[in-house]
């Protein structure tokens, strides 16, 4: 299991390097994200122990019952999934950074919490690209009002935008769902809001990695590539099915 790891891990990094070379962009621009949804505590460990330093769960309950394996190795722990309100004070115990923020309530809510904290909170706010009704995430067209909304809670400090693309076989209808979160992030440029000159874009999947960083992606989230694949028959981007 250690070596089928360690291996994944090269070809996923040279995967990276070899899209960044394509895209003339330098690799140290892309970050890795290790997507963990129903991985073991001890898959992850070899993964850390090998250099990584970036994982992202989808569940609260996985980030709780993983917390003792992996609580003190040297890793940065985001939270990819759709995030419910009643589950943000336990969520914010253990993350550094949330990547599914995607309407008001919630902004409120975490706004509220980190207050009563007297600590600050990155966000990534996710929009769905593709517009499947299958994820969640802002409508791209509703991304820049809420962006100047969320610009106002001082406990939030916004970093990017994420998004899950559309996935086919067809390598053509999978690219406009990428290259829209970078539209999106150009017409947030061109306001000029203050703080907001270095938005990171987190997309791109075991599937479609090199596409996203073809279209800017500064940060890909790998599971499937690294740890095999964990649901057979399911979608693993369809963040209405329950695991």
């Amino acid at each position: 299991m250690k070596n089928d790891i360690i291996f994944n891990l090269i070809k996923v990094h040279q995967r990276i390097e070899n899209a960044c070379k394509i895209a003339g962009r330098n690799p140290e621009d892309v970050q890795l994200l290790l997507a963990t949804k129903t991985v073991p505590a001890e898959k992850i460990r070899i993964a850390i122990e090998a250099g990584e330093t970036l994982m992202g769960e989808n569940k609260m309950q996985e980030l709780r019952d993983k917390n003792d394996v992996l609580k003190n190795l040297p890793v940065e722990r985001h939270f990819i999934g759709h995030l419910q309100t009643n589950k943000i004070k336990d969520v914010l115990k253990y993350v550094t950074c949330i990547q599914s923020l995607d309407r008001i309530n919630l902004a409120d809510e975490l706004h509220k919490q980190l207050q009563n904290q007297n600590r600050k909170l990155d966000v990534f706010v996710q929009v769905n690209t593709s517009y499947e009704e299958s994820k969640f995430g802002l409508a791209p067209e509703d991304v820049l009002s809420f962006i100047k909304k969320i610009k106002t809670y001082e406990t939030l400090n916004i970093k990017g935008l994420m998004s899950i693309g559309l996935l086919d076989v067809e390598k053509e209808k999978m690219i406009p769902s990428l290259r829209l979160l970078r539209t999106i992030r150009d017409e947030i440029y061109s306001e000029e809001i203050e703080g907001l000159t270095d938005l990171k874009l987190s997309m791109g999947m075991s599937q479609d990695l090199e596409l996203a960083i073809a279209e800017g992606s500064n940060m890909v989230r790998i599971g499937t590539s690294i740890f095999g694949n964990r649901f057979l028959g399911k979608e693993i981007w369809n963040e209405n099915i329950a695991e």
